[in-house]
C-alpha cells in the first residue's frame, strides 16, 4: 500500500475514527457500563507482580521511528553495546525515517534489524517469537492498545509509550490479554524515573513527609508550534485528537509518579474523580494566525479546552489535582506538589518546606539546606546510574535512560517490572473517566478496581529494589 494512501485510510481518518472514540467514551459505554464489563471481565492481578524467563539478550521489535522511537534507540545504545539488548525488527510507514533508523542504528549495532513496512499490517509479521521478545510502541495513541494486545497474543512483552489506552474497552482488553497469555505489558511513563521525583519518593519513604494528605501535577507543555507542524506529528495526528475530544489527553506524566508518592495499587487505589474544562482559545488563535488554509478553516472548531483540572480522591482519602494544558503559552511545569503532615514539596522551581526539627519556619529551605536534603535522600537508583547516563546519550535529563535501564535489566533477570499492566490502565483511564466527568457537566465519576482487589496488599514499591 502507498505511503499516501495509507495515511489517507488511517491517519488522515483520525477524526471519523476519534468522533466514533469520543462517543464511546461517553455515549454507548460509559462509566458505569465500564464498571459493569470490568467486574464482567474478573480481572484478577495476576500479573502484577509478573516473573517471566530471563532474557539474556532483549531482542526489540522497534514500532514507530518518529521523534520518540529515535529518541529511544538513543537511549538503547549502551544496553545494546553490553549484549542486554538488540533491536532485532523495526516498522514504520515512512520510508525516510525506515531509512534514518537503520543508519542510526549502525553507529552501535553490527547487525541490521529486519525492516516491516509496506502496508499498514506490515508490523504484524514482527510478532513472532522468532523475531523478538518484546516489541516497543512509539506510534500515535490509538495503535498501543491493538500493537500491544497483538504482540502479547504472539508471545512478545509489550512495552508502550503513553497514553497505553484510549477508550474504556482497550483498558479491558489489554489487562485481559496480560493475564491470558501472562506476558509483560508496562506503559513507559519515564516522569517516574526522574531524579526530583525519586528523591521526593525516597523522602516519603523515609517518613520525611509524615502522613501524606494532598499532591498536585500537571502537564503544562505549550505545544502548539508542534502541533501545527506539518512533520513534527506525522500528519498531525496529535492536533485531531484536540478536535474532538475535551478533557485531559496526556494523564500520566504527572499522575504517574503521585501515584507512586501514594501507593495506588499497592495498599490505596483512587475512587473517584470530577473534571472540568475551561473554555478554548489559545490554540483556536494559533490556528487563525497560521498562513495556511486548512488550519485557519480549524479555528473554533478545537473541542479541548485550554486548560483541564481533576480532582481525585483516593479510598485512603488522599486528594489529587490533576491539570492538564498544552495549548497556553506558559514555561513548561507538571507542578509536583507533594503535602504531607510533617512536610511539603512544590516543583517548578523545586522548593522543600520541613515543619519540624531546627529547620521550623513559615519559608522554604534555603539553598544550602535543601543541597543537604538532596545528598542525604537522593534514590538509591537515581545515584548510581546517573553517573552511567551522563556518559551516554540520556533523554530528559537521564530518566530516559533509566527508565530503559530498568525495563531491559528486569528483563534480563527474570524479575517483575517496576510498572505493570494495571498502574498503564488505571493511569491511562483517568483520563477517558475524565472526559466523561466534562461531557455531563463535571459530575463525579467512580474509578472501577481493575486488580481484582489486588491493590488491597500493601507492598513497597518495585522502583526501590537494586536491579544490577
Amino acid at each position: 500500500m502507498k505511503r499516501r494512501k495509507f495515511l489517507r485510510g488511517g491517519l488522515l481518518g483520525l477524526g471519523g475514527l476519534m468522533a466514533g472514540r469520543t462517543m464511546q467514551a461517553a455515549g454507548p459505554m460509559g462509566a458505569a457500563e465500564f464498571a459493569e464489563r470490568v467486574q464482567a471481565a474478573k480481572l484478577q492481578g495476576s500479573v502484577f507482580d509478573l516473573a517471566t524467563e530471563a532474557l539474556p539478550t532483549v531482542r526489540i521489535a522497534l514500532f514507530g521511528l518518529g521523534n520518540r522511537g529515535s529518541s529511544l534507540i538513543d537511549m538503547l545504545e549502551w544496553l545494546i553495546g553490553q549484549g542486554h539488548a538488540e533491536i532485532t525488527a523495526i516498522s514504520d510507514v515512512n520510508p525516510d525515517k525506515i531509512q534514518r533508523a537503520l543508519d542510526h542504528i549502525a553507529q552501535f549495532q553490527t547487525t541490521a534489524p529486519r525492516v516491516f513496512t509496506g502496508d499498514d499490517n506490515a508490523w504484524k509479521e514482527a510478532c513472532s517469537t522468532d523475531v523478538a521478545d518484546l516489541v516497543l510502541l512509539c506510534t500515535p495513541w490509538e495503535w498501543h492498545t491493538p500493537m500491544a494486545a497483538y504482540a502479547m497474543r504472539h508471545g512478545l512483552h509489550a512495552a508502550s509509550e503513553v497514553p497505553i489506552a484510549t477508550t474504556y474497552q482497550e483498558g479491558i482488553d489489554l489487562i485481559q490479554v496480560a493475564e491470558e497469555t501472562q506476558r509483560h505489558c508496562i506503559m513507559l511513563e519515564n516522569c517516574c524515573y526522574n531524579g526530583e521525583e525519586l528523591w521526593i519518593l525516597n523522602m516519603i519513604q523515609e517518613g520525611v513527609f509524615g502522613t501524606l494528605t494532598h499532591a498536585e501535577c500537571a502537564y503544562l507543555h505549550d505545544l502548539r508550534v508542534m502541533m501545527l507542524d506539518p512533520t513534527y506529528y506525522e500528519d498531525r495526528w496529535r492536533l485531531k485528537h484536540h478536535l474532538f475530544r475535551n478533557g485531559n489527553l496526556y494523564t500520566t506524566h504527572g499522575l504517574g509518579p503521585v501515584c507512586m508518592y501514594f501507593d495506588i495499587l499497592r495498599g490505596d487505589t483512587l475512587s473517584h474523580l470530577v473534571s472540568m474544562s475551561s473554555r478554548e482559545a489559545a490554540l483556536s488563535e494559533a490556528l487563525s494566525d497560521s498562513e495556511e488554509q486548512a488550519l485557519q478553516d480549524m479555528a473554533g472548531r478545537v473541542k479541548c479546552g485550554d486548560v483541564n483540572t481533576t480532582l481525585i480522591r483516593t479510598v485512603q482519602g488522599k486528594s489529587i489535582m490533576l491539570q492538564f494544558d498544552t495549548h497556553s503559552g506558559r514555561p513548561y511545569s507538571r507542578l509536583d506538589k507533594v503535602v504531607g503532615s510533617k512536610a511539603a514539596h512544590y516543583g517548578y522551581p523545586s522548593r522543600l518546606y520541613v515543619d519540624h526539627g531546627p529547620s521550623w519556619s513559615h519559608h522554604w529551605l534555603d539553598e544550602s539546606e535543601t543541597a543537604e536534603m538532596r545528598d542525604r535522600y537522593a534514590h538509591p537508583l537515581w545515584t548510581r546510574l546517573q553517573a552511567l547516563a551522563a556518559e551516554h546519550k540520556q533523554g530528559h535529563g537521564g530518566m530516559d535512560f533509566i527508565m530503559m535501564y530498568r525495563l531491559i535489566r528486569c528483563l534480563n533477570q527474570g524479575v517483575p517490572l517496576d510498572l505493570n499492566v494495571y498502574d498503564g490502565v488505571l493511569w491511562s483511564m483517568v483520563g477517558i473517566l475524565g472526559e466523561e466527568s466534562v461531557s455531563r457537566g463535571s459530575v463525579r465519576v467512580d474509578v472501577p478496581d481493575l486488580t481484582g482487589g489486588r491493590w488491597r496488599k500493601a507492598v513497597p514499591h518495585p522502583v526501590h529494589r537494586d536491579v544490577q
